[in-house]
């Protein structure tokens, strides 16, 4: 008698686990994906909220560039007096200044985007720099001739990063 309710037993009981176990794994799997889907709209939401910020971010920093563009830069930052390392100063510290007001849209662009911008801003002041070390130049205004001659001949550190800027705004539409 007691073998045939521990039979019965089993046979009430292994058709409840069964049920039991699929249940378990359905709801488990109608969990992760509402939870995916959850995620999925929350990012969603995101990117609609931050992509103004995104964009803005990238037009301060294309604007950053244009202003360290040393064609401009140049015209923009006039000398003060006729030593040519007080405007090399004046020049450095402009361009830093600029820099230290965009500070905060790194977080905005990608990593490579920033070290794109950075490494023009070095290269820009690498220019004035080395333009300065010349023994042509020995007054401000010779200064700014020799950077405007240099940029004639070939392309401005400044132009690379926008260029860069530009395709990354179209990578993202």
């Amino acid at each position: 008698m007691d073998a045939e309710r521990i039979i019965d037993l089993l046979l009430f009981a292994i058709p409840s686990l069964i049920v039991g176990i699929i249940a378990y794994y359905f709801f488990k799997e109608h969990t992760k994906n509402e939870d995916g889907r959850r995620r999925y709209l929350l990012k969603k939401d995101l990117q609609v909220s931050s992509m103004p910020l995104r964009l803005q971010a990238y037009e301060r920093l294309a604007l950053f560039l244009e202003r360290i563009s040393p064609n401009k830069l140049m015209i923009r930052v006039s000398p003060i007096s006729s030593n040519k390392d007080d405007y090399e100063r004046l020049l450095i510290q402009n361009i830093e200044q600029e820099m230290e007001h965009n500070l905060s849209q790194q977080i905005y662009v990608s990593e490579k985007c920033w070290s794109i911008i950075s490494a023009a801003k070095s290269a820009t002041i690498q220019l004035i720099r080395k333009a300065s070390l010349l023994e042509k130049t020995d007054t401000a205004d010779k200064l700014r001739e020799v950077v405007l001659t240099e940029m004639m001949e070939r392309r401005a550190p400044s132009d690379a990063a926008l260029s860069f800027i530009k395709e990354e705004i179209s990578d993202l539409w």
